[in-house]
This record gives C-alpha cells, sequence and structure tokens, in this order.
C-alpha cells in the first residue's frame, strides 16, 4: 500500500524494540539476581507450555549478531531495557559492576553503529528481594526505583540521552496485581490501586533522578493505551466505555500532567489512595516527550457484575485478526495520536511499540514470508503519516519487536518479531516484514530510491 512517508520529518526516528527478560538470557550469570518473572514463569501452569526466560533470545551474549540485524535493517535507534536486578541485584544498595559493563559494551555498540539507544529503565523485571518486602503496593518500592534510576543514568548518561522510566505501567498494576496474569501474579483490587500510585510515584521520582545525573536528558513515560468505543449507542455501553477508558487512559495520563487521578475512577475502585503531600507534584514532572504502545482497539459493553471497570470486551465479527486474537483497526493509533496532542498538549509523541504476531513458518528456502505482519506494518505506518499531516508532533516510530522472544505468559508460541529466531539452534532470518521495513526506511531517507 501507498505511504505517506514525506509525512514524517527528516529526522524521524526508524527503531526496533525489545525488553532485557524477553530476549536476554543469562538468568543466573554475572550477579543478576532473579525477578518476579523469572519467580512467576518458573510457576507451574502460569506461561504457555512452562515457558520461561532464562535463555530467551541469548541476546546477553549474542548482542554483537543482533545490533548487525539492526543495521541491516537501517534502523537508526534501539529501544531496549535495563534489567534491574543484574544491575543492582539486592533492589537497592549494591550495584553490580559486571551487570552495569554489559549496557555499557552495547550503548557504545549501538552508537558505533549509528544507531541511538533509547533506554527503558523498567520493563516488568522487578528484583525479587523487592516483591518478598512487598513489591510496587509499598512506597519504599518507588524510592527505590529512583535511586536504580540514579545508578544507571549516572552511568550510562554521558552517551544516552533519550530515557524511558516506565513501559506500561498499567501492565504491571492491572495485570499483575489485579487479573493475575502477569507478575507477581495477584487479584487484589487493593493492592492493584496502590500499586498503580507507587508506580506513577516511581516515576516521577526517577524523572529527577535522571534529570539531576543528566542535565540534557530527554525524559519521557510509554503507555498502552486503548482507543475506547462503546460496543452500541445504549447509555450503560457509553457509561461502561467511559470507565474503560478511565481505567485504561486517563488514570495513566492524567497524574502526569498534573491533573491528579480521575475521580470518577476513584470511585469506581474504591481504594484509598497513600497519598502523601507531595507526590502528585513528582507524578507531575514535566515531560520531554510521551510513548504510545498500541495493538488493537477496545470496544466494550457494560458488565454490571464484572470486577472494576465493569466494563467487558465485545468482539466484532468480519474484521481481521492477529495470532494474539487481537483486532487488526489501525485508526486506533492515529486517533489516540490526535488524543495526546489535542487532549494532553503533547509536544513530542514516539510510537514506542507497534506490531503483530502470526504463527511463521520457516520455508523449504530458508526465508519467512509473513505478508499478514507486513500488511499490519504498513497500514499503521499509513494512519501515523495521516496523523503527522494533521498536526502530530510524532518523532519516530519503533516496530515491537526485532526479535521473536519470551511473550510473557504466551511463552515463545507468539512471534512478533522483525526477525525469526530460531530457539533451538538461536539462528536469526530476517522476515519478509522486515525487509519491507528496511525499504520504507530507505525511502524515506532517500526520497529519489
Amino acid at each position: 500500500m501507498t505511504i505517506d512517508l514525506g509525512a514524517f520529518p527528516r529526522d524521524f526516528l526508524w527503531g526496533t524494540a525489545t525488553a532485557a527478560y524477553q530476549i536476554e538470557g543469562a538468568a543466573a550469570e554475572d550477579g543478576r539476581s532473579p525477578s518476579i518473572w523469572d519467580t512467576y514463569s518458573h510457576t507451574p501452569g502460569k506461561v504457555a507450555g512452562g515457558d520461561h526466560g532464562d535463555v530467551a533470545c541469548d541476546h546477553y551474549h549474542r548482542w554483537e549478531e543482533d545490533i548487525e540485524l539492526m543495521r541491516r535493517l537501517g534502523t537508526n535507534a534501539y529501544r531496549l531495557s535495563v534489567a534491574w536486578p543484574r544491575v543492582v541485584p539486592g533492589g537497592t544498595g549494591e550495584v553490580n559492576a559486571k551487570g552495569l559493563d554489559f549496557y555499557d559494551r552495547l550503548i557504545d555498540a549501538l552508537l558505533a553503529a549509528g544507531i541511538t539507544p533509547s533506554v527503558t529503565l523498567y520493563h516488568w523485571d522487578l528484583p525479587q528481594v523487592l516483591q518478598d518486602r512487598g513489591g510496587w503496593p509499598e512506597r519504599d518500592t518507588a524510592l527505590a526505583f529512583a535511586s536504580y534510576a540514579g545508578v544507571v543514568a549516572e552511568r550510562l548518561g554521558d552517551r544516552v540521552k533519550m530515557w524511558t522510566t516506565l513501559n506500561e505501567p498499567l501492565c504491571s498494576a492491572w495485570i499483575g496485581h489485579l487479573e493475575g496474569l502477569m507478575a507477581p501474579g495477584l487479584t487484589d483490587l487493593t493492592a492493584a490501586v496502590r500499586a498503580s500510585y507507587h508506580l506513577l510515584l516511581g516515576h516521577g521520582l526517577a524523572v529527577r533522578a535522571v534529570r539531576a545525573a543528566v542535565p540534557d536528558a530527554k525524559v519521557g513515560i510509554v503507555n498502552n493505551l486503548a482507543w475506547v468505543e462503546p460496543a452500541t449507542d445504549r447509555p450503560e455501553d457509553v457509561a461502561a466505555a467511559r470507565r474503560m477508558d478511565g481505567h485504561s487512559n486517563r488514570w495513566w495520563l492524567d497524574p502526569v500532567h498534573g491533573r491528579g487521578f480521575p475521580e470518577d475512577m476513584r470511585e469506581v475502585y474504591g481504594v484509598e489512595l497513600p497519598e502523601r503531600a507531595g507526590d502528585l507534584a513528582a507524578m507531575a514532572e514535566p515531560l520531554d516527550w510521551l510513548g504510545l504502545n498500541y495493538y488493537f482497539p477496545s470496544v466494550v459493553e457494560d458488565d454490571p457484575t464484572g470486577p472494576a471497570p465493569r466494563a467487558r470486551a465485545v468482539r466484532r465479527p468480519g474484521l481481521p485478526r492477529t495470532g494474539m486474537d487481537w483486532e487488526v483497526d489501525a485508526h486506533g493509533i492515529e486517533r489516540l495520536l490526535l488524543r495526546l496532542t489535542e487532549d494532553y498538549g503533547a509536544r513530542r509523541l514516539y510510537i514506542t511499540e507497534n506490531g503483530s504476531a502470526y504463527p511463521d513458518v520457516v520455508g523449504p528456502d530458508g526465508t519467512v514470508d509473513d505478508p499478514e505482519r507486513t500488511a499490519y506494518l504498513e497500514e499503521h505506518l499509513a494512519a501515523c503519516a495521516s496523523a503527522v499531516r494533521k498536526g502530530v508532533p510524532l518523532a519516530g516510530y519503533f516496530a515491537w519487536s526485532l526479535l521473536d522472544n519470551f511473550e510473557w505468559a504466551y511463552g515463545y508460541e507468539k512471534r512478533f518479531g522483525l526477525v525469526h529466531v530460531d530457539y533451538a539452534t538461536q539462528r536469526r532470518t530476517i522476515k519478509g516484514s522486515g525487509h519491507r521495513y528496511a525499504e520504507l526506511i530507505r525511502a524515506h531517507r532517500e526520497p529519489t530510491v
């Protein structure tokens, strides 16, 4: 399909994204301590196929090969996460030199390859020792996170300027503490709400810690937001959509924009927030950019007897769906970009994750043809270009993901990568979608091609 590549600025970041626990492996090497995902994935019945991240894509040992893959794709940016338990194994206190050394080497090699590193400080791998002390429902975890953020920024900040505090705090709080489908696997509304509060507090304190170490840092937060629509025009469904919007979007956006927590959602949850003087100001530390992770829209109906937010997803017939059984609708990404610009005054935006899973097969000739993922990529980039033409300050796009990897509770069954990974041999193969992404990057960079 035709994509208006000319809509994107000349200095647009074309990137890929990964997360430490999903690709690194080396779970017990060089001083790394267990994270909550080590514990969760090794708990029988929690992850499909009994999979875990002990080896994953073995990126800890194969990072040079993976940077070469980025170079072949033509990307000029890479979004990675630092593993907290690799850097500060005790959660607080002593710093593990070998852990920081790994990220030092990685950052240097990325820069040598002409690839801008974008570092995420927390992509869900809380040190288990901090979970044992109460985890994110406790204020001390927010304080520990700020301390850890300062350690990493002090070490890498002479070369890394683009920083993310938290990736998708919604997943950490709601899916991990309310739905029980991610680590730490709790189903406790009070714990979930308290976790949400301390995640955002930790974000604000980490912003301050990063800027103290790196005065010229560009700091943001990454949210997975949902374009929410009611399934019908019934008042009950419209109200349910409003609650879902509060649960998925406003609860995470309003505090960091100085609006506090939405009053309507406080009533829905009915949980007293652990507020202290100065907390809301910390959460609202000014941001340099916002990151949007988008995969699918959310169409809901009223679910009066269900858990908060009492809204249930509805399956719309006749629409394409990914291998995750997620509806494909690229209009949602454009609408969310416009909302962040118009309603929240975003001055700089990045698509920090966008991608799709399909059951890829390596062909007899050794290639991986994935036309559905290629179509998904093209449709969503076209929607991004349309948003830019309407005034959205979009500065970059990071495809999820560089590699097939450990996909959390889905294990290794679901493949999102632009690069196929044979987990038995660790052989990497650029898929058709990866080659198409490279073509688009080249066409944007060299308009006469």
